[in-house]
């Protein structure tokens, strides 16, 4: 890849620094709070109460969202939304993919209980012994999957972005950068089969704070590193390859200290390593569904107009906040808990838990929703319309988040229902749901790209509408199946929350009449005035829920 070392540094590389100096003081922050919060809350010493657990997992995928957003701001600013951009995301996307699959999905899900077991019954060398089976093959398959990867990367890049291949230029600068992040694939599973590891040990804090020096490898390289890179693009490729390499070094003291740190060795007759592999089979297929989805909304997106992938990717950035923070926690805390009410034959239990989740999604997603959608250009602006990312930018990604919101709530309710059947070791139900819901995805994104015209604002439209399919089917077959039938008192609760929705409405849409054009001001100015209408909007809300009888302690639930 070439590099070149320039006899004098550029100002490109300071152009969000010193100026944002603010922005240091906030990814230390970020990092003090994910370690602060860690150990407390996988060690409760009473039974779990669901709403605090609920608050400290949500905190905690809060701070790692901030630091991912400013790493955002950072790229965005530095190299805007064009022929570079959208290479770097095309180029990670695949990688990320893989990871999603050998990493955090099937394999943590296959490997994590086994380990568990060995741990408890098998004792401490058995463990050992197992742990050097798996790493030994998942290394392996991983070395195999990524030489492959660095060696067809055009033939990769030609089969999921296709409309590349029409410009030479930004054909070829994807299948450097591809050759470069693929090792990320190997480097991030291997840190993931080490924090699951670590997790089993309840060493909590190491593992929920890896995820931030990828994040920080990004932004050093993008603030400080382009000048060295040719094209500058090619940092951010270098950067993930470093943030892979960081999250699994962070880790290898840790997995010492606990006795764990094995040599990979290979068998293929060891029975532990075999029953990983059954179980990971059905984990795969619900896992890659989703992911095969984007990888094929990435093809439709190829064939539009230069920066169509990322104004995609940031408006997709934006809407994971509230999923990631609110869908994310919900399914962590529900499913344990419905899992342990299920095998206890508690029927009645189960049922209330499930419509104390799905009475919960409503109150916080609701509000959310709505506001994605008012709030959608002081959003984009404030975060990202710097630099080489332009007001036209900023507008084509305010037009795709505005259609996200509109199945932001069903994206959500999708992580509140499928537990309700993963908690019965129901897997196949959930999974033939998705696959419905993928095709209507690929059906939608032909009619609004192609049919009417809707470019990258149908793509978008068209994952809303498709999650709205996929929480109604699976509501649907729980109500079919006689697992959920609604609480009493849901008519007067979602009368009430209107009410609350059109206060905080009403407040945001006259609190925007009077604010200055976004575009105006620095950073931190822009931050501060969208910070002064979220408050405002919270007070609104819960001001107004607290006045029609709401309370915390009504939404309060202990686990088994």
């Amino acid at each position: 890849m070439p590099i070149h070392l320039p006899a004098v540094k550029s100002d490109d590389a300071f152009l969000c620094w010193p100026d944002q100096w603010w922005l240091a003081t906030l990814v230390a922050f970020v990092g003090w709070r994910i370690v602060r919060y860690c150990n407390p809350l996988w060690k409760p010493k009473h039974p779990m109460n669901l709403l605090k657990s609920l608050a400290a997992v949500s905190s905690l995928t809060m701070v790692s969202r901030v630091l991912g957003f400013v790493r955002d701001t950072i790229i965005a600013r530095t190299f805007g939304a064009g022929v570079a951009s959208d290479a770097f995301v095309v180029a990670f996307k695949l990688p990320n993919l893989l990871r999603r699959i050998f990493a955090e999905g099937a394999f943590s899900q296959a490997f994590v209980p086994i380990l568990a077991e060995y741990k408890m019954q098998q004792g401490e060398e058995a463990t050992r012994t197992f742990i050097a089976y798996v790493s030994g093959l998942l290394t392996l398959v991983l070395a195999l999957v990524t030489a492959i990867g660095v060696l067809a990367a055009p033939w990769i890049v030609w089969a999921t972005a296709p409309g590349f291949a029409d410009e030479a230029e930004r054909f070829e600068l994807t299948v450097d950068l591809l050759r470069v992040t693929f090792p990320y694939i190997l480097l991030i599973s291997m840190s993931s089969l080490a924090g699951a590891i670590l997790n089993t040990w309840n060493r909590f804090s190491v593992p929920a704070f890896v995820p931030t020096l990828l994040n920080v490898s990004m932004i050093v390289f993008a603030l400080f590193l382009t000048p060295y890179f040719d094209p500058p693009i090619m940092a951010l490729g270098w950067a993930v390859l470093a943030g892979g390499l960081a999250q699994l070094l962070w880790q290898l003291p840790h997995l010492k200290k606990i006795g764990m740190l094995v040599l990979p060795r290979l068998s293929f007759s060891d029975l532990g390593v075999w029953r990983v592999l059954k179980q990971m089979g059905p984990a795969i297929f619900g896992v890659s569904v989703s992911q095969i989805s984007l990888i094929i909304n990435t093809i439709f997106a190829s064939f539009l107009v230069a920066g169509s992938v990322s104004w995609m990717y940031y408006a997709d950035r934006l809407m994971e906040l509230p999923s990631g923070v609110l869908g994310v926690a919900l399914g962590t805390i529900l499913l344990p808990a419905l899992s342990k009410t299920y095998a206890s034959k508690n029927r009645d239990e189960y049922r209330r838990l499930l419509d104390w989740g799905l009475r919960l999604c409503f109150l916080l997603v609701l509000p959310c929703t709505l506001a994605l959608a008012i709030l959608a250009e002081p959003l984009v602006v404030s975060l990202f319309q710097y630099g080489k990312f332009t007001a036209n930018d900023s507008l084509m990604t305010q037009q795709a988040l505005m259609a996200y919101a509109v199945g932001l709530l069903a994206l959500i309710l999708v992580k509140i229902l499928a537990p309700g059947f993963y908690a019965q070791q129901n897997i196949k139900t959930p999974v033939r749901i998705a696959v419905i819901s993928l095709l209507a995805t690929q059906a939608m994104n032909a009619l609004f790209v192609f049919g009417l015209e809707m470019a990258h604002v149908g793509l978008a439209l068209a994952i809303s509408l498709a999650a709205c399919l996929n929480a109604g089917l699976l509501y649907w077959q729980l109500l079919r199946a006689d697992i959920f039938r609604p609480l009493p008192g849901w008519g007067v609760f979602l009368f009430k929350l209107v009410v609350a929705v059109a206060v905080m409405v009403a407040v945001l849409l006259g609190l925007l009449q009077v604010m200055p054009a976004w575009a105006e001001g620095e950073m931190f100015v822009r931050l501060v005035r969208l910070g002064a209408l979220v408050v405002a909007g919270l007070v609104a809300y819960f001001g107004m829920l607290l006045i029609l009888g709401f309370r915390p302690r009504d939404f309060a639930r202990r686990a088994l």
